[in-house]
């Protein structure tokens, strides 16, 4: 009998962008990524982050590139897009991962600013990378945009206005270029991590992590970087080819739990 599987569960060979990769679910990602054999530029504000974790990667017999990049700088953007396209010799998956959060009130002071901040950073950014990257990505044989959205853009909590509002326009943005992109066989999805340890919750007492994993979370626990990066790993395989426009939650269960 022949074989059913005809489609690649591999990404060896292909060469990935991850921003916002020297900490938390970027980082994850880089090092996942370059342990199935991808070449991975890093990019993050952090320069020392971002030769961290090179080495780390480098020092376990990956392939890791790396850039100080703010995703709020367009010039930046273009600059260090081309010269990761020119290092590697192409680019065949973008993951938008890097973003920042702040609480705030909608009447104070420097909302207007703040609100202009997040939306550079995590949704102006994202589309900004995209057509950098367009170019070199039409000439992959399957490329792959992941979107790192959350489940703030399935819901809402006080006081983060702008970072909700701008997650919400992640998803958005992704289905719309889901249905634009597949045109060049680029498909376009993004993840929609829950309550993750991560540098962005690190400020949040552990006691009232607790009290939230028990109250609100399936799992009763956080989650790990590793288990966001994993479900982005499904997400850009060759295999994948069929599952465009999708906003996965990794959530442990929080936004279907009704009480």
């Amino acid at each position: 009998m022949a074989r059913l599987s005809k489609l690649s569960r591999s990404i060896s060979g292909k060469i990935a962008h991850v921003t916002g990769g020297a900490s938390g679910m970027g980082r994850a990602t880089a090092h996942l990524f370059a342990d199935e054999g991808a070449h991975v530029a890093v990019t993050d504000l952090s320069e020392e982050g971002v030769q961290k974790t090179v080495k780390e990667i480098t020092d376990n017999g990956g392939s890791a590139e790396g850039w100080a990049l703010d995703v709020g700088d367009l010039d930046q953007i273009n600059k260090v897009t081309e010269e990761i396209a020119a290092k590697f010799g192409g680019l065949d998956i973008l993951v938008n991962n890097a973003g920042f959060s702040k609480h705030m009130n909608v009447e104070d002071e420097d909302f207007e600013s703040n609100w202009a901040r997040h939306l550079d950073v995590l949704l102006t950014a994202h589309v900004r990378l995209i057509r950098a990257s367009l170019p070199y990505m039409k000439k992959s044989d399957g490329g792959r945009i992941v979107n790192i959205a959350s489940t703030e853009g399935l819901g809402a909590t006080p006081e983060i206005a702008p970072y909700t509002s701008a997650k919400h326009g992640v998803i958005g943005l992704t289905r719309s270029l889901a249905v634009e992109l597949p045109k060049y066989g680029i498909t376009v999805n993004c993840i929609c991590p829950g309550a993750i340890h991560t540098g962005i919750t690190a400020r949040i007492k552990d006691e009232h992590k607790e009290i939230f994993s028990k109250r609100r979370i399936p799992l009763r626990r956080y989650g790990e970087p590793e288990e966001v990066a994993q479900a982005t790993l499904s997400l850009v395989l060759p295999a994948s080819s069929y599952i465009n426009g999708v906003a996965l939650p990794v959530d442990a269960g929080l936004t279907i739990k009704n009480a």
